[in-house]
Protein backbone atom coordinates (compact mmCIF):
# COMPACT_ATOMS: atom_id res chain seq x y z
CA UNK A 1 0.00 0.00 0.00
CA UNK A 2 2.79 2.37 0.80
CA UNK A 3 4.77 1.93 -2.26
CA UNK A 4 0.95 2.03 -3.99
CA UNK A 5 0.68 5.33 -3.34
CA UNK A 6 4.03 6.28 -3.38
CA UNK A 7 3.97 5.33 -7.32
CA UNK A 8 0.72 7.07 -7.33
CA UNK A 9 1.94 10.58 -6.21
CA UNK A 10 5.38 10.13 -8.54
CA UNK A 11 3.28 9.69 -11.55
CA UNK A 12 0.88 11.79 -11.24
CA UNK A 13 3.03 14.59 -10.38
CA UNK A 14 5.38 13.84 -13.52
CA UNK A 15 2.03 13.81 -15.51
CA UNK A 16 0.97 17.55 -14.02
CA UNK A 17 4.97 18.36 -14.24
CA UNK A 18 4.37 17.13 -18.22
CA UNK A 19 1.43 19.06 -19.11
CA UNK A 20 2.66 22.33 -17.41
CA UNK A 21 5.62 21.90 -19.52
CA UNK A 22 3.88 21.75 -22.52
CA UNK A 23 1.51 24.35 -22.22
CA UNK A 24 4.18 26.65 -21.20
CA UNK A 25 5.61 25.87 -24.50
CA UNK A 26 2.59 26.22 -26.40
CA UNK A 27 2.92 29.74 -25.81
CA UNK A 28 7.01 29.93 -26.09
CA UNK A 29 7.16 33.18 -27.46
CA UNK A 30 6.44 34.82 -24.05
CA UNK A 31 9.18 32.82 -22.83
CA UNK A 32 9.95 29.24 -21.35
CA UNK A 33 12.01 28.29 -18.38
CA UNK A 34 16.12 28.08 -18.93
CA UNK A 35 15.84 24.04 -19.51
CA UNK A 36 12.92 24.65 -21.95
CA UNK A 37 15.13 27.25 -23.78
CA UNK A 38 17.80 24.86 -24.08
CA UNK A 39 15.38 22.25 -25.42
CA UNK A 40 13.60 24.13 -27.80
CA UNK A 41 17.03 24.97 -29.18
CA UNK A 42 18.00 22.09 -29.78
CA UNK A 43 14.86 20.83 -30.94
CA UNK A 44 15.25 23.52 -33.64
CA UNK A 45 18.97 23.40 -34.30
CA UNK A 46 19.15 19.93 -34.91
CA UNK A 47 15.49 18.22 -35.11
CA UNK A 48 14.12 15.32 -32.83
CA UNK A 49 11.53 16.15 -30.93
CA UNK A 50 11.30 18.90 -27.53
CA UNK A 51 10.93 16.07 -25.56
CA UNK A 52 13.48 13.66 -27.10
CA UNK A 53 16.15 16.15 -26.18
CA UNK A 54 14.39 16.46 -22.91
CA UNK A 55 15.63 12.82 -22.43
CA UNK A 56 18.78 13.00 -24.41
CA UNK A 57 19.81 16.17 -21.84
CA UNK A 58 18.55 14.36 -19.02
CA UNK A 59 20.67 11.57 -19.72
CA UNK A 60 23.77 13.46 -19.83
CA UNK A 61 22.88 14.75 -16.70
CA UNK A 62 22.81 11.65 -14.96
CA UNK A 63 25.84 10.49 -16.80
CA UNK A 64 27.97 13.04 -15.05
CA UNK A 65 25.89 13.28 -11.49
CA UNK A 66 27.21 9.15 -11.29
CA UNK A 67 30.22 10.45 -11.96
CA UNK A 68 30.53 13.06 -9.04
CA UNK A 69 27.64 11.41 -6.26
CA UNK A 70 25.89 7.97 -6.98
CA UNK A 71 23.84 8.38 -3.98
CA UNK A 72 21.29 11.07 -5.89
CA UNK A 73 20.92 8.96 -8.93
CA UNK A 74 17.98 5.87 -8.86
CA UNK A 75 14.99 4.12 -10.46
CA UNK A 76 13.29 7.50 -10.28
CA UNK A 77 15.74 9.12 -11.96
CA UNK A 78 15.40 7.51 -14.90
CA UNK A 79 12.00 7.55 -14.68
CA UNK A 80 11.79 10.68 -14.62
CA UNK A 81 13.99 11.63 -17.66
CA UNK A 82 11.80 9.32 -19.87
CA UNK A 83 8.68 10.06 -18.97
CA UNK A 84 9.09 13.81 -18.87
CA UNK A 85 10.33 13.18 -22.42
CA UNK A 86 7.37 10.89 -23.66
CA UNK A 87 4.53 12.97 -21.91
CA UNK A 88 5.57 16.18 -23.33
CA UNK A 89 6.31 14.77 -26.88
CA UNK A 90 2.16 13.01 -26.63
CA UNK A 91 0.59 16.38 -24.75
CA UNK A 92 2.44 18.55 -28.03
CA UNK A 93 1.92 15.63 -30.54
CA UNK A 94 -2.03 15.22 -29.66
CA UNK A 95 -2.59 19.16 -28.52
CA UNK A 96 -4.18 18.44 -25.77
CA UNK A 97 -3.84 21.46 -24.75
CA UNK A 98 -5.30 24.67 -24.85
CA UNK A 99 -5.41 26.44 -27.90
CA UNK A 100 -3.81 30.05 -27.98
CA UNK A 101 -6.69 33.00 -28.83
CA UNK A 102 -4.47 36.05 -28.01
CA UNK A 103 -1.66 37.90 -25.71
CA UNK A 104 -3.87 37.86 -22.97
CA UNK A 105 -5.27 34.27 -22.86
CA UNK A 106 -1.51 33.51 -23.56
CA UNK A 107 0.02 34.83 -20.58
CA UNK A 108 -3.06 32.99 -18.43
CA UNK A 109 -1.64 29.69 -20.31
CA UNK A 110 1.84 30.66 -19.29
CA UNK A 111 0.78 31.22 -15.98
CA UNK A 112 -0.83 28.34 -16.19
CA UNK A 113 1.90 26.09 -17.20
CA UNK A 114 4.29 27.41 -14.32
CA UNK A 115 1.81 26.64 -11.33
CA UNK A 116 1.10 23.24 -12.93
CA UNK A 117 5.24 22.46 -13.14
CA UNK A 118 5.54 23.57 -9.43
CA UNK A 119 2.49 21.25 -7.96
CA UNK A 120 4.04 18.46 -10.16
CA UNK A 121 6.96 18.68 -9.08
CA UNK A 122 6.61 18.91 -5.85
CA UNK A 123 4.19 16.02 -5.98
CA UNK A 124 6.67 13.61 -7.68
CA UNK A 125 9.90 14.95 -5.63
CA UNK A 126 7.16 14.06 -2.16
CA UNK A 127 7.05 10.48 -3.34
CA UNK A 128 10.56 9.86 -2.35
CA UNK A 129 11.30 7.73 -5.47
CA UNK A 130 13.87 9.70 -6.83
CA UNK A 131 15.58 13.19 -7.51
CA UNK A 132 14.93 14.25 -11.52
CA UNK A 133 18.14 14.22 -13.69
CA UNK A 134 18.66 18.42 -12.66
CA UNK A 135 18.17 18.43 -8.59
CA UNK A 136 20.24 15.07 -8.90
CA UNK A 137 22.76 16.97 -10.49
CA UNK A 138 22.28 20.53 -8.66
CA UNK A 139 22.44 18.31 -5.67
CA UNK A 140 25.78 16.60 -6.12
CA UNK A 141 27.59 19.63 -7.47
CA UNK A 142 26.23 21.37 -4.19
CA UNK A 143 27.74 18.40 -2.41
CA UNK A 144 31.19 18.47 -4.19
CA UNK A 145 31.87 22.41 -4.55
CA UNK A 146 30.38 23.34 -1.09
CA UNK A 147 28.13 26.23 -2.87
CA UNK A 148 24.74 26.26 -1.49
CA UNK A 149 21.89 24.58 -3.64
CA UNK A 150 20.45 27.51 -4.69
CA UNK A 151 23.41 29.31 -5.96
CA UNK A 152 24.52 26.89 -8.06
CA UNK A 153 20.99 26.55 -9.27
CA UNK A 154 21.40 29.82 -10.52
CA UNK A 155 24.56 29.54 -11.97
CA UNK A 156 23.78 26.01 -13.95
CA UNK A 157 20.53 27.67 -14.80
CA UNK A 158 22.18 31.04 -16.25
CA UNK A 159 24.36 28.75 -18.32
CA UNK A 160 21.85 26.60 -19.57
CA UNK A 161 19.77 29.64 -20.75
CA UNK A 162 23.28 30.81 -22.43
CA UNK A 163 23.63 27.62 -24.24
CA UNK A 164 19.99 27.64 -25.64
CA UNK A 165 19.83 31.40 -26.35
CA UNK A 166 23.09 30.85 -28.42
CA UNK A 167 21.45 28.12 -30.73
CA UNK A 168 17.98 29.66 -30.87
CA UNK A 169 16.22 29.25 -28.08
CA UNK A 170 13.16 30.96 -27.37
CA UNK A 171 14.04 34.32 -24.46
CA UNK A 172 11.42 36.38 -23.88
CA UNK A 173 10.31 38.58 -20.42
CA UNK A 174 8.88 35.47 -19.11
CA UNK A 175 11.85 33.12 -18.95
CA UNK A 176 13.65 35.75 -16.13
CA UNK A 177 11.03 35.19 -13.86
CA UNK A 178 9.99 31.45 -13.96
CA UNK A 179 12.32 30.83 -10.97
CA UNK A 180 10.71 33.23 -8.71
CA UNK A 181 6.75 31.73 -9.49
CA UNK A 182 7.52 28.45 -9.60
CA UNK A 183 10.18 27.67 -6.13
CA UNK A 184 7.76 29.11 -4.01
CA UNK A 185 4.85 26.61 -5.59
CA UNK A 186 7.15 24.03 -5.94
CA UNK A 187 7.71 24.30 -2.06
CA UNK A 188 4.16 24.35 -0.64
CA UNK A 189 3.26 21.09 -3.08
CA UNK A 190 6.21 19.53 -1.58
CA UNK A 191 5.42 20.15 1.99
CA UNK A 192 1.24 19.52 1.48
CA UNK A 193 1.60 16.21 -0.88
CA UNK A 194 4.46 15.10 2.02
CA UNK A 195 2.15 15.71 4.99
CA UNK A 196 -1.11 14.08 2.86
CA UNK A 197 1.00 10.77 1.86
CA UNK A 198 2.47 10.57 5.38
CA UNK A 199 -1.24 10.79 6.19
CA UNK A 200 -2.76 8.56 4.00
CA UNK A 201 -0.05 5.70 4.61
CA UNK A 202 -0.63 6.17 8.61
CA UNK A 203 -4.59 5.88 7.88
CA UNK A 204 -4.15 2.90 6.56
CA UNK A 205 -1.95 1.13 8.85
CA UNK A 206 -4.33 2.00 11.81
CA UNK A 207 -7.11 0.61 10.10
CA UNK A 208 -5.14 -2.30 9.03
CA UNK A 209 -4.04 -2.87 12.93
CA UNK A 210 -7.59 -2.12 14.05
CA UNK A 211 -9.51 -4.79 11.41
CA UNK A 212 -6.41 -7.43 12.77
Amino acid sequence: MRYGLKIFFFVMGLCIFSYGIAMAIQVKDLGVSPWDVLNIGLHEKFNFTIGTWNIIVGFVLISVTININKKYINIGTFLNAVLVGVLVDIFLFFQLLPSSSGLPFDVFLLFMGIVLMGIGGGMYSAAGIGAGPRDGFMLSISEKTGISISKVRIIMECFVLLIGLLIGGPVFLFTFIYTFIQSPIFQASFHWCSRMLDHMIESFYEKKKAAS
